[in-house]
């Protein structure tokens, strides 16, 4: 299987339901850029390195997700809009495991 299912709700509240490659080692951010589900240049703006927060969002599905690295964690901090299921998209990399995904933009900061 090389592509998954996840449901993405963007900033506007639309649900979009998406189909995700497994075998390209992209993460979600760039899934959001591939579909325009975000403006331009307001999501993804450091370029995935976990240095701007632009790509927040809220896992609203219960997966299994990696532990959250340092960096992710102290741009989280600072972050607008943080909730307890915030995670950078930039540093959730689509896997098998994520068949089904849901999650939701946060609102740009």
């Amino acid at each position: 299987m090389s592509d998954i299912k996840i449901k993405i709700k963007d900033r506007e509240g639309v649900l979009h339901e998406v189909d995700a490659p497994t075998d390209m080692n992209m993460n979600l951010m760039e899934i959001v850029r591939s579909y325009e589900l975000a403006p331009e240049g307001t999501i993804g703006i450091c370029g995935g390195m976990a240095m701007c927060a632009s790509c927040q969002c809220y896992v609203n599905s219960g997966h299994e997700l990696p532990e959250m690295s340092d960096d992710e964690d102290a741009m989280l901090a600072e972050a607008f809009y943080v909730k307890d299921n915030s995670r950078l998209g930039c540093q959730i990399h689509m896997t098998e495991d994520l068949n089904g995904l849901e999650v939701e933009l946060a609102p740009e900061s």
